[in-house]
Parts: structure tokens; sequence; C-alpha cells
């Protein structure tokens, strides 16, 4: 049974990774047939369009304008108002997906976190003290706050000069900053030290879909009559949600990797799971929701 067990672990956490190649391929894919067009060379089965173009944050900031004049913020396209609503649409279902299966730059990192645990071992993504995370992990809605802003005054796309996710996969091109590219190698070298520091304390779309954990329709529950506090979920996840405390996770930052679940590390079977139905609860004492 215990073999069965790994087994499927091992199957759910090479599926993710297979997403997670797929996407981060295809993106750079797509970044350098957007370099190879200005040169006359594209591959006509690939999109040549630039990563603004096709970034889902970038239907975001463009709602304001979008709704006020009818046009979109320089350099976004349609495309990136069509991929928001599929996005939102998909989160609403699952949850933040996007952010644990699809996005390069949330992949990056957390490969990149693979190196750190190896070098820190236990102390991986437990440096930071828990009262100073707790207050660090809003900083994203004021980045979301100030971007928006500003993007919606200047009709200009603010994030571009300063954004990570761009500078990785153009760094070769004139269009990235010098302060684009300090901010990824800052973000890399973090994340040797704490998982995904981007995605907790910066990403202004990780901060909008986050808040979709609150009313998404399959949630991750856990059954408390089941659980042998074991906190194997709580160690695994890679945002620090506390889901040995919870009833069903409602915390803005899970990001929907399923890593807690009984399927990946939960050794007891049906204990920790992505379902739309409640599990079932001890009779003494309910488990909180966590939302914190």
């Amino acid at each position: 049974m215990a073999k069965t067990s790994r087994a499927a672990a091992r199957r759910a956490a090479n599926i993710r990774l297979i997403v997670q190649i797929f996407f981060f391929a295809l993106i750079a894919l797509i970044a350098v047939n957007h370099s190879l067009e200005e040169a006359g060379k594209a591959i006509p089965v690939l999109s040549s369009a630039s990563l603004h173009a096709i970034c889902p944050f970038g239907g975001v900031v463009s709602v304001y304008q979008f709704i006020t004049t009818g046009t979109f913020v320089r350099k976004v396209h349609s495309a990136s108002f069509i991929l928001m609503w599929i996005v939102f649409a998909l989160t609403v279902f699952l949850g933040p997906v996007f952010c644990g299966w699809v996005c390069p730059f949330g992949s990056i990192q957390e490969w990149f976190g693979k190196l750190g645990r190896k070098i820190f071992k236990k102390r991986f993504n437990r440096l930071i003290p828990y009262k100073v995370d707790r207050i660090l992990r809003y900083l994203r809605y004021l980045v979301l706050g100030l971007i928006v802003y500003v993007t919606a005054a200047t009709g200009t796309l603010m994030f571009a000069n300063i954004d990570p996710y761009f500078a990785l996969f153009n760094f070769w091109t004139s269009e990235v900053t010098i302060v684009s590219v300090i901010i990824l190698i800052v973000v890399l070298l973090l994340s040797l030290v704490v998982e995904r520091p981007f995605c907790k304390y910066a990403c202004p779309y990780g901060a909008v879909l986050g808040v979709f954990n609150l009313f998404r329709v399959f949630k991750i529950r856990r059954n408390p009559s089941t659980c042998i506090n074991c906190k194997a979920c709580d160690r695994s996840c890679p945002m620090n949600v506390p889901v040995s405390t919870s009833g069903a996770v409602r915390n803005h930052q899970c990001i929907s990797c399923l890593k807690c679940t009984s399927e990946q590390v939960c050794p007891v079977d049906k204990t920790v799971e992505l379902t739309t139905i409640r599990l079932e609860t001890s009779t003494a004492a309910p488990a909180e929701e966590a939302t914190t």
C-alpha cells in the first residue's frame, strides 16, 4: 500500500512538472520568435507577439482604459483580455492554478528553490520570522494598487520597465531595462533562501488571483477526523499556508499546487483533498478555515 501511495505521489508531481516545463518552453519559444520576427526569420507556427501582448495581467491593467476609451494600454493586445477572462474563469473553479501550474516565472523560482533546499536544508523557506513574513505578504497588494493606478493615469504599461518576468525571457533585447534585470537577479538569488519570494511578496497578478481563494468552487479541504497532525501538509506548502489548521483553505497565498494533498504528501488517504464537498469533521472541535 505504501509503495502504491508513493508511486501515485510521484505520478502527480511529475504531471505538474511536465505542465510547468511545457508552459515555460512555450513562453521561451514565443519570446525568441518575437526577436526572430524583427530579424525577418520568425517561425510561422508560433505566435510572434511580445510577451506583453499575451500576458493575462495586461488585461487587468487595461480594464480602466478599455472601459473609458475602448482602447488598450500601449503594448497590450486584445489577446491579454481574452486570456484574463479565461484565467479568471479557471480560478473561480480551481483557485490560482495559473500561479501553481502555468506561470513560468513562478516555476523558475520553484526550481531555484530546489537548489536552495539542498543548500539550507531545514532552514530553507523558514529563515524569515513569521511575524515579519506575515506583514510582507501584503506588499503585493500595494504593488498591485500602484501599478493599476499609474497605468490608468498615464496610459502606459508602468510595470514593463521593472518586470522581472519579462526580463527573464527578453534579457538579450533592448526592450529590457537594467532595473528589471537587477530585480530578476535579486529574485532568483532570494529563491535560494525563500520559496517563490516574488510570488509571496511582490506579484501583482498573484494578488488578484489570490482573492479567488475566498470563494473558489473546488477548495483544498482537510478532514480533521482522520488527520494525524503530522504537519506534512504545512511543510510541503511552498507558500507556507497552515493547511493543518484548516477545514477549508481560503488563504490568499494558496496557489493550488496540490503539494499538500493526500495524493502527494499527506500520509492518510482522503484527508487533504481538492473537492467541493466538506470533508467529515470532528465532533469534538471542528477545524477553523485558514484565512490568514
